[in-house]
């Protein structure tokens, strides 16, 4: 590949340690990795980008998605959550929604994410579902760096009648799923030039077993991939851990050792000392010991009226945040605002987390929970994971500090060009390596064949309507 040199009115570059503001920088890209940071570059150049008034900034790392149903959230999830389940979805509307999508609309919205995710920012991203290879098959068409995962469980929960909760338990069907997991991971050795790669995601804790969670670690140390799993994400499984084990869900993972260095929490919301969980204990230190992350997906629990009481707590504790997306829209842009407002709102102060910290969550600390010291930022040796960002537009100027611009005003508008792995997949707002050519009407479709199926996959008959009623009545 030629050796590119890019141009730029900042650099968001590494440098001992930590990210710094390169002004009037120069990186330089030589196949998939950055060779040069810095100003004054007098070596060899086959293209030459003048960047003029831009940002250019190290990919997003999005450390919780699920591609194949995402899209389909919208006009579903919102403006419900009964009272007894806390508000969450999970018991209701989301296997509603999850079991009457079709397998076109499954690859409709795999689709619709590989444009998604690029658009605002995600250069590498973590998927949990059931149809991993089909997601593999689509992030290396589109170009994307991705970890994939299907999901296993010992049980599942449900609502028997709309106001309690049940489980239906399998203990060898998790251990099944996992080995299906396992050869997942295997099969995905190699593809894409190495892009994507495979790791393990038990689903729930309040779903696995004790037995499938010390597996499901003893196989991450082995493979040496990540491993996920929600916890601590709704106050019925906090409830259920505690009448069946007598622990909190960080407990409850600590003792089946699951905890540990590759380890990523989903949510990690209902913890000890908060004002949900009025438990003694401490949650956060059993987290933070083991050097385990969570990843944070604010959208998507606001929605509902949640969120972590606080970010900045967490941070003070030792517990390494990145940041996810979960739902939709599935925008890193949209995320690190949202993680940045609300981490400012729960803790009651403009100061104590700040957009560094954002923008660390989303490269630098996502990076080193996958092991990566080549991801996330800048630096010669690292991947040429690359954002540029138009500083010119009414969204972004002013600019005096270009990294506040950057996490509290830009949109997707202002995203340029994405380059991944030292290729082009987005230039000048124009993709090139996904075909959006009537992309939103398969969606359309794909949304109103689920809605109609809705009352097939409800124990209780009931219509999407009837569950989620629509925001205004028909006009007569």
């Amino acid at each position: 590949m030629p050796i590119l040199r890019l141009d730029a009115r900042y650099v968001v570059a590494f440098q001992e340690g930590e990210h710094r503001l390169l002004e009037n920088g120069t990186v330089v890209v030589d196949g998939d990795r950055v060779v040069f940071t810095g100003r004054d570059y007098r070596g060899p150049a086959d293209e030459r980008v003048d960047a003029g008034d831009t940002l250019v900034t190290p990919g997003f790392i999005n450390t919780h998605a699920h591609l194949e149903t995402a899209p389909l959230d919208k006009s579903f999830q919102e403006d419900v959550g009964k009272r007894q389940f806390f508000s969450t979805g999970l018991l209701e509307t989301l296997p509603m929604q999850e079991n009457s999508i079709d397998e076109e609309g499954v690859d409709t919205c795999i689709e619709v994410s590989m444009s998604e995710l690029i658009r605002t920012g995600t250069t590498t991203v973590m998927h949990q579902g059931l149809r991993g290879r089909r997601v593999a098959e689509a992030c290396e068409r589109a170009g994307l760096r991705a970890y994939i995962a299907d999901g296993y469980r010992s049980g599942r929960w449900f609502t028997p009648d709309g106001n309690r909760v049940a489980y239906e338990w399998d203990e060898d069907g998790g251990f099944a799923g996992l080995e299906r997991a396992v050869g997942l991971i295997e099969d995905l050795r190699g593809r894409g030039s190495g892009r994507v790669r495979g790791f393990l995601s038990p689903w729930q804790a309040n779903t696995c077993t004790p037995d499938l969670l010390k597996e499901s670690r003893r196989l991450s140390d082995e493979l040496e991939v990540p491993l996920t799993i929600h916890a601590a994400q709704a106050m019925f499984e906090v409830m259920d851990l505690m009448a069946a084990h007598g622990m909190t869900p960080i407990e409850y993972l600590e003792s089946a050792g699951f905890l540990g260095p590759r380890v990523v929490l989903g949510h990690a919301i209902f913890t000890t000392g908060t004002s949900w969980v009025n438990l003694p204990g401490d949650d956060l230190r059993r987290i933070a010991d083991s050097g385990a992350s969570i990843s944070y997906n604010a959208w998507t629990f606001a929605r509902r009226g949640i969120m972590v009481e606080s970010l900045p707590a967490y941070r003070r504790a030792g517990v390494n945040i990145t940041l996810g997306t979960d739902t939709t829209p599935q925008s890193m842009i949209e995320s690190i605002r949202w993680s940045a407002i609300l981490g400012k709102v729960a803790d009651r102060r403009a100061d104590s987390w700040l957009a560094t910290h954002l923008l660390d969550a989303a490269t630098v600390d996502a990076a080193r929970l996958l092991g990566r010291d080549d991801l996330g930022r800048i630096a010669p040796g690292a991947k040429a994971d690359l954002l540029l960002w138009r500083l010119g537009t009414p969204v972004m100027s002013p600019v005096r500090d270009p990294i506040r611009n950057l996490v509290y005003y830009a949109t997707r508008e202002d995203l340029a060009s994405v380059m991944i792995d030292g290729a082009w997949v987005m230039r000048d707002g124009a993709l090139l390596t996904v075909d959006e050519e009537g992309m939103t009407e398969r969606l359309q479709r794909a949304g109103e064949r689920s809605w109609a199926r809705v009352p097939d996959h409800d124990r209780l008959g009931r219509t999407l309507e009837e569950v989620a009623p629509s925001s205004l009545r028909p006009f007569r």
